[in-house]
C-alpha cells in the first residue's frame, strides 16, 4: 500500500517543494511498524556469533551507565536535586548501545514480537525465543564482566568506589511486587523509545537522552542496566547471589517483558493490525 506524501496534491507548491514536505513530514505508523518488525526479522536470522557478540558488547557498553552515574554521584552534595543531576549519567551505556546498534534485550521485546504478532506461526516464534534467549544471556554476562573490572583497586578514588557501592544497590532495594511494576514502566518505555527512533531522524540522540533519564529519574529497573548494579553488590559482598536472582534479576525481568511485550508490541500492533490485514500478501517464491 502506497502512502500518499504530504504535500503531493497541493496546488500551491511546485515539485522541489512537494519532496521538501515530504521529508519533513511524519513516517505513517504502519511504515514505522514495518521498519521495527524488519529490524526484528534481520536480528533473527543473525547467526549465534553474531548475536553473541553483539549483546557481549552491548552488556559491556551498558556498565558505563553504572560508572558515569555513581562517578556524578561522588562529585555531588547532599541534597534532593543531586539525583535529578547524576541520573544523567544512567543514559549514556543506552546511548553507546543504541547508537552503536548493539543487541540489546529489552529491544526485543518489540522488535523481536512484531515479527511473531505478524506471522503468528511456531517458526517465528522459536526464532524469537532463540533470540531473546542468547541476546540475555550474552548482556548478563557482559555486565557481569563489567563489574568485574570495576572490582580493580586504585583504577578510581574512594569517593567513586563509595558511590558506585551505593548506587549498587538500587535495584536491590524493593520488595518482588515492586520491583515488577517498575520493570514494567522500564520496559515500556524502552520499547516505546525503540518505536519512536524510526520517526526521530536528527533526533535520535535526544530521543534516546530523554528516554532512559526518565527510567532513571523514576527509579524504574531495568534488566540489563540493572545487572551491572547488582553483580557489583555482590562481589563487593554487599548482597547475595539469591539476591541477585531473586531481588532483582526474576522480577526485573517478568517486568520489562511485560511491560515491552504487552504494553507496547500488542497495543501498537493492534493499531496497524486492520491495515495489514487489508493488503495484498506477498508470496516468496
Amino acid at each position: 500500500m502506497n502512502e500518499p506524501q504530504a504535500g503531493a496534491d497541493s496546488p500551491h507548491l511546485d515539485s522541489a517543494e512537494q519532496e521538501q514536505a515530504a521529508e519533513h513530514s511524519a513516517p505513517h505508523p504502519l511504515v514505522i511498524h514495518e521498519i521495527v518488525r524488519e529490524e526484528g526479522e534481520v536480528a533473527m536470522e543473525r547467526t549465534f556469533a553474531a548475536l553473541m557478540w553483539s549483546a557481549l558488547a552491548a552488556g559491556l557498553s551498558m556498565g558505563f551507565s553504572f560508572l558515569v552515574q555513581s562517578i556524578l554521584e561522588s562529585a555531588l552534595p547532599e541534597a534532593g536535586w543531586s539525583g535529578l543531576v547524576s541520573s544523567f549519567g544512567y543514559t549514556i551505556g543506552f546511548v553507546f548501545v543504541i547508537l552503536g546498534r548493539q543487541q540489546l534485550f529489552t529491544e526485543s521485546t518489540l522488535t523481536a514480537v512484531l515479527p511473531v504478532l505478524t506471522r503468528r506461526d511456531l517458526v517465528t516464534l522459536f526464532k524469537a525465543l532463540r533470540l531473546w534467549a542468547i541476546v540475555l544471556f550474552f548482556n548478563l554476562v557482559g555486565t557481569t564482566i563489567f563489574a568485574g573490572i570495576l572490582q580493580i583497586r586504585g583504577v578510581f578514588s574512594p569517593e567513586v568506589s563509595e558511590a558506585l557501592a551505593k548506587v549498587a544497590m538500587t535495584p536491590l532495594s524493593a520488595e518482588f511486587g515492586v520491583t515488577v511494576v517498575r520493570g514494567v514502566f522500564s520496559g515500556w518505555l524502552i520499547a516505546l523509545m525503540v518505536w519512536l527512533l524510526p520517526s526521530a531522524r536528527s533526533e535520535r540522540l535526544l530521543t534516546v537522552l530523554l528516554v532512559t533519564y526518565t527510567v532513571a529519574v523514576s527509579k524504574l529497573t531495568h534488566v540489563i542496566a540493572g545487572s551491572v548494579e547488582a553483580a557489583y553488590a555482590v562481589m563487593i559482598g554487599a548482597a547475595s547471589v539469591p539476591d541477585y536472582f531473586l531481588v532483582f534479576l526474576v522480577p526485573t525481568f517478568i517486568g520489562n517483558v511485560i511491560g515491552g511485550v504487552s504494553l507496547v508490541a500488542i497495543v501498537n500492533h493492534a493499531a496497524i493490525a486492520p491495515e495489514i490485514m487489508s493488503m495484498p500478501q506477498k508470496h516468496d517464491d
